[in-house]
């Protein structure tokens, strides 16, 4: 008979106790420790991370313990800390969950100090979830739980996946972590997307596939919160680059720039000191890759449409436009348009 998902999910809590309290620990441990007294910290970034664990924050990887948990009422501070962006990020929760939900994994959002503050799982699966500490409150700091999803994804501040025995503590060996950092409207790293799963046959070809899925959602979750953060202003797209996204840039009514996001402040060189002063959108924008041309097309759109609504006078096309005939004449000149007028 074909087991369901939460009697898989079972076996896995049975094989983790197996793992913590058997051979497979000592392994584990010993493996850590080996590699945590070599030289491959300058070599690889998981060793880095063990090598944090154990030297930095004084972590055993036979620790035992359960993840710390946040009470109530910490947990309430927690969330409206972050209320904003999560706010920002509910449907794009949702939509995650739609996807990954139903092979057996939840959905994490978690704040800068590594605690989820809203999740997404089957309800029947909760159980085995919350006895794993993948729920919100837990604790998942790098300094706390060691290397992991969640806390090595903010330390690190990059995407990643902590599958299974590369994590620090033997006890949470069964899990697969994939995890991704978010940045609010400033630029600042804010919180982290986290999709997690013990399922045991989760192979690298899937974990590939949930890794798209999750930066994904984190382009769509900073792309909501930074459109809420700047309501009142213009929200500008900037073409991707061989470097990356481009982002998004706010505009205000006198065309001066007011916000970036963080992938934006890159690509344009952008500061958060310049943003105080008086920044032209003109001058950041002639910058980036491709924008140029879309700007000179704006420019040529905007020349038609003032023509058109005065049927080709260019003495009211001007005044519309809240130029100089001559300027306007030049323009025209310019962009090859002609005139009935």
């Amino acid at each position: 008979m074909k087991k369901s998902m939460t009697e898989r999910q079972k076996e896995s809590c049975e094989k983790r106790e197996d793992s913590v309290n058997g051979h497979s620990a000592g392994h584990h441990e010993d493996r850590v420790q080996a590699a945590i007294n070599s030289d491959a910290a300058a070599k690889s970034a998981l060793v880095a991370s063990w090598q944090r664990s154990s030297n930095l924050h004084q972590l055993d990887p036979a620790e035992r313990k359960s993840p710390k948990r946040l009470t109530g009422a910490e947990l309430i501070r927690a969330r409206q800390r972050i209320e904003p962006l999560q706010m920002a990020a509910q449907p794009s929760l949702d939509r995650l969950y739609l996807a990954v939900g139903g092979v057996g994994c939840c959905v994490l959002l978690a704040d800068r100090d590594g605690v989820p503050v809203d999740r997404r799982g089957a309800p029947s699966d909760d159980e085995t979830f919350e006895d794993w500490g993948l729920w919100t409150g837990s604790l998942w700091s790098e300094e706390s739980e060691g290397t992991n999803g969640i806390g090595t994804c903010l330390a690190e501040r990059r995407a990643l996946t902590i599958h299974r025995d590369q994590h620090f503590f033997a006890r949470n060996t069964l899990l697969s972590c994939t995890t991704a950092p978010i940045y609010d409207h400033e630029g600042n790293l804010v919180a982290a997307l986290d999709v997690s799963s013990c399922r045991a046959d989760l192979t690298e070809a899937f974990t590939n596939l949930i890794a798209v899925a999750v930066a994904d959602a984190v382009r769509r979750i900073e792309a909501e919160n930074f459109r809420r953060a700047f309501q009142s202003a213009r929200v500008l797209l900037l073409p991707e680059t061989s470097s990356g996204p481009g982002g998004l840039i706010a505009v205000d009514s006198d065309d001066l720039v007011v916000g970036a996001t963080r992938s934006a402040r890159i690509a344009l060189g952008i500061s958060q000191e310049s943003l105080t002063r008086s920044l032209p959108a003109m001058d950041v924008l002639s910058g980036a890759e491709g924008v140029e041309g879309s700007l000179g097309r704006a420019e040529r759109a905007a020349l038609q449409r003032a023509l058109a609504r005065t049927s080709g006078n260019i003495s009211a096309a001007a005044e519309a436009l809240g130029i100089s005939r001559a300027t306007l004449h030049r323009k025209l000149k310019r962009f090859e348009l002609g005139r009935t007028h």
